[in-house]
């Protein structure tokens, strides 16, 4: 069982490293370009690893979200975003021609067969 976590933790790391190398974006790479640091994971797969997760991406302190801070908008959910409750009296003003049920489907009468269709 050893031998297998020998090879197994080593092959996950580089894996791992790899595509977190390939999804990074450029402007989120340090020290060398970003092909360089893919070859470098893939011809030396531990090395290249564990330089890649300690110096290769730029990180973001413990605790940070990158919703916060930096111009960018924090994310609320749509119950609480006026925004889209605004758009939802938007909508119904629009549409002021829907079923009673609000599906947008006709209503069956209760002596039509469901298989008619």
């Amino acid at each position: 069982m050893l031998r297998v976590l020998m090879f197994l933790i080593p092959l996950a790391l580089s894996v791992y490293a790899f595509i977190d190398c390939i999804s990074t974006k450029d402007d989120d790479i340090r020290h060398m370009p970003k092909p360089l640091w893919a070859i470098l994971v893939l011809l030396f797969p531990l090395v290249g690893s564990i330089s890649w997760i300690i110096a290769g991406k730029k990180r973001q302190p413990a605790g940070s979200s990158p919703w916060q801070g930096g111009g960018r908008r924090q994310w609320v959910a749509p119950d609480d975003n006026p925004d889209f409750l605004k758009s939802l009296g938007k909508d119904d003003e629009k549409g002021g021609d829907r079923d009673a049920d609000g599906d947008g489907r006709e209503d069956r009468q209760k002596d039509e067969d469901p298989r008619a269709d």
